[in-house]
């Protein structure tokens, strides 16, 4: 689903690059987590995965029609600022163009937020704001669903259940994730592949059994 060949990248285009010689191939149906020191380009490399940013030489080829995003910042939208789940859902089909307005509350149900469509953002939990920013982000049922770093500022239990619904929508729904991680232990519980950027580059280990087989 996604290739990355000879990947160079640096914001200013030029040398030295933060993504030196990347090659990555992600196949349709996996689980992705992308793991790294702070700073070392993992959010980068997703916004290339995106098509946010380009590369300096190399290509990112990416077969999706439909793709999901959770941005870092995406948890900013818990402020003062009055709207319901049911609106803010709403907004984004609309932006999205989706044509079946029943997925909302389809897509609600299978995270288990049903009975909180009424309910002002602001007054929801950080478990629930996320499984609402999920829920949006699967909207118009993208094929790959692309989140940076998913449990960030979330108590165990709502991280347990931010993976377990994740693991669900990659097994059940057969969508393809790759989540920008720093949770190491739930890489290895919940992922299929762990790609660690390490020296400006990428290894990559298959996971079997929580435990990490390099290839």
């Amino acid at each position: 689903m996604i290739k990355i060949e000879n990947l160079n990248f640096s914001y200013s285009g030029k040398e030295p690059y933060i993504l030196n010689n990347v090659n990555l191939h992600i196949i349709r149906g996996s689980y992705v987590a992308v793991m790294g020191d702070n700073g070392s380009a993992k959010t980068t490399l997703a916004k290339l995965m995106l098509g946010l940013l380009k590369p300096a030489a190399g290509s990112v080829t990416v077969d999706a029609k439909r793709i999901g995003y959770l941005p870092q910042n995406a948890r900013n939208v818990n402020s003062q600022f009055p709207i319901t789940v049911i609106e803010f859902m709403k907004c984004h089909a609309r932006a999205i163009r989706l044509r079946d307005m029943s997925e909302i509350e389809c897509m609600l149900e299978k995270l288990g937020m049903q009975g909180h469509e009424q309910e002002l953002l602001s007054n929801l939990s950080g478990g629930q704001l996320q499984k609402v920013l999920i829920a949006r982000a699967l909207l118009g049922k993208p094929e790959l669903l692309v989140l940076d770093e998913p449990s960030t500022g979330l108590d165990s239990r709502s991280q347990d259940d931010v993976y377990a619904l994740l693991k669900r929508i990659n097994t059940e729904l057969g969508v393809t994730i790759v989540s920008v991680e720093h949770n190491l232990h739930a890489a290895r519980k919940n992922s299929t592949v762990i790609c660690s950027i390490e020296k400006n580059t990428v290894k990559t280990n298959t996971v079997a059994g929580g435990k990490d087989v390099t290839v």
